[in-house]
């Protein structure tokens, strides 16, 4: 069966989704740790969270011309090592920069996230593309899932005393642990990337006709020779225009002949990080603490993000070849745009206050802390605050950033007076509306709009904005929330949501349905 082996292919393939999003959410579990491990600032926390999205910057810049010019398959095995050798020392990381490196380094290997949709593009029958490709996408929200349990079951088991608890270590090195177990998928996908082959398209580039043939004829094992023979014609075809050089290919992709898959491929890259994807997944569990939660709570509540996510990339996955692209992005961009509306409005209306009660029972668990910091921080007790801003700038002028990170958690669940059930329900529907559209779709687009022979190069661009956006807002996040404060941080991705939304209405075509082959003579026509 055809579809069997191209779906073994890629799974195999996608499981660096899943890495991809193990390592991005699993960061969420540790932060609260980290700050207190290395003490911390807003902007030294964003840099830790952003640096695989910086590493991923550089990457993406060379991942195209690398994948054109050595082959997909090769480059997605170096991918596989860079995940493994990342895990290995953020969870030996013995100082802040030594983890930065590290993160880093992962970063570098998140350019799967262009390789892996584009190989499977590329292997994969049109009627089913829309699909193949989104697999890729659910495993980066299992990955994401995994991650949010792990941290839970660490979190849980952290708290235990038991015999096996202590010989591990795992109370004084739980975040440790939470970005260790990477290892484990990394090894495993490294080792499935020696069963899959190269890219039938990547080898008629490469002039290969008769390798290329005899993939395809693995791969469309109830297609007749002849059906074969005129697929690798249209392949063929499209690789005339092959360019010669970097620039020559730079030059082609700014010609007026793609304004249009150009314009798609910027607009939909930049919309899915600027409404705030990656701020919710890797600040999940601290986003929930901001509603006053407490962290036990806050790490089971992020389980909920991840197994939402999972659901509606599989609605996506089933709907994407049915309804198509387009539908996709307006229902959930539309949602986003709703959903961030609550939450901002849900953390507009709360108010902060310290009771001399809770204060009391800071003071009487805390007594390792300053004591006369503590002191000082009665001053606060007994005063409503309308501004998580204002809460937060009082407290900090009675303690160190040290106690400060240590109690900012526990202040916020004794004083928070809001409501969590409806901040709740925005993320979930958040994370709903974005896994059913901006988080398949984009890639699937971008495997689609682009002509074969620019494919590699023209990915890299788009992807290349979509990472500097992402960096961006991972790293301005925790300076967001204590400057313009969590209403006014939702409301903007809210906004972003809404803008985007118009121009996917006004500009965007429909691909669904068609071979790489028809959309690239039909968005050549620019």
């Amino acid at each position: 069966m055809p579809i069997s082996r191209v779906m073994f292919y890629t799974i195999c393939v996608s499981l660096g989704g899943f890495i991809f999003g193990f390592d991005a959410s699993v960061i969420s579990g540790a932060i609260q740790y980290i700050v207190e491990e290395f003490n911390l600032s807003p902007i030294e926390l964003g840099f830790v969270v952003s640096a695989p999205t910086l590493g991923a910057t550089a990457a993406i810049l060379v991942a195209g011309p690398l994948a054109d010019k050595f082959g997909r398959r090769n480059l997605l095995r170096v991918i596989a090592l860079l995940y493994l050798v990342s895990a290995v020392f953020s969870a030996l990381a013995t100082s802040y920069w030594m983890l930065v490196i590290a993160r880093f380094v992962g970063g570098l290997a998140f350019c799967s996230l262009m390789v892996a949709p584009m190989y499977i593009a590329e292997i994969s029958p049109a009627a089913k593309r829309g699909k193949m490709v989104s697999v890729n996408q659910l495993n980066i929200v299992i990955g994401f899932s995994a991650a949010y349990f792990a941290n839970y079951y660490l979190f849980q088991a952290s708290q235990t005393t038991s015999t096996f608890t202590e010989m591990i270590g795992l109370q004084d090195n739980i975040w440790r642990w939470m970005l260790g177990l990477e290892i484990i998928p990394a090894i495993i996908w490294l080792g499935l990337l020696y069963l899959i082959p190269k890219s039938p398209r990547w080898l008629l580039l490469k002039n290969n006709k008769d390798d290329a043939k005899h993939v395809l004829t693995t791969l469309r094992d109830k297609n007749s020779v002849a059906e074969i023979e005129l697929e690798i014609g249209q392949i063929e075809d499209s690789a005339k225009e092959k360019s010669t050089g970097l620039l020559t290919s730079l030059q082609s992709l700014f010609s007026s002949k793609l304004r249009l898959a150009l314009s798609i491929g910027l607009i939909v890259g930049i919309a899915q990080q600027i409404t705030g994807i990656n701020a919710i997944f890797f600040y999940a569990p601290s986003i929930f603490e901001q509603s006053g939660v407490g962290t036990d709570a806050a790490f089971a509540q992020a389980i909920f993000v991840g197994l939402i996510n999972v659901v509606f990339t599989v609605l996506a996955m089933y709907f994407i070849d049915k309804l198509g692209r387009k539908p996709l992005l307006i229902i959930g961009l539309a949602g986003v745009f709703v959903s961030m509306t609550l939450c901002s409005y849900g953390f507009n209306q709360a108010t902060y206050k310290l009771s001399a009660i809770d204060y009391q029972q800071v003071v009487t668990t805390h007594n390792e802390l300053p004591q006369a910091q503590l002191v000082d921080l009665r001053n606060v007790v007994d005063i409503t605050f309308e501004s998580d801003v204002v809460f937060k700038q009082q407290i900090k002028q009675y303690l160190d950033d040290n106690t400060y990170n240590k109690l900012q958690s526990e202040l916020l669940a004794v004083s928070t007076d809001m409501n969590a059930g409806l901040v709740l329900f925005g993320i979930l529907a958040f994370v709903a509306s974005f896994a059913f559209s901006l988080g398949p779709v984009m890639w699937v687009l971008f495997s689609e709009i682009f002509p074969n022979h620019l494919r590699g190069v023209a990915i890299s661009f788009v992807s290349v904005i979509n990472s500097v956006v992402s960096f961006v807002v991972t790293l301005v996040f925790p300076i967001e929330l204590e400057s313009l404060g969590a209403s006014m941080t939702f409301l903007l991705y809210g906004l972003f949501a809404l803008l985007s939304l118009i121009f996917v209405v006004k500009l965007f075509p429909e691909t669904k349905g068609k071979t790489l082959e028809q959309l690239e003579v039909e968005f050549n026509q620019g």
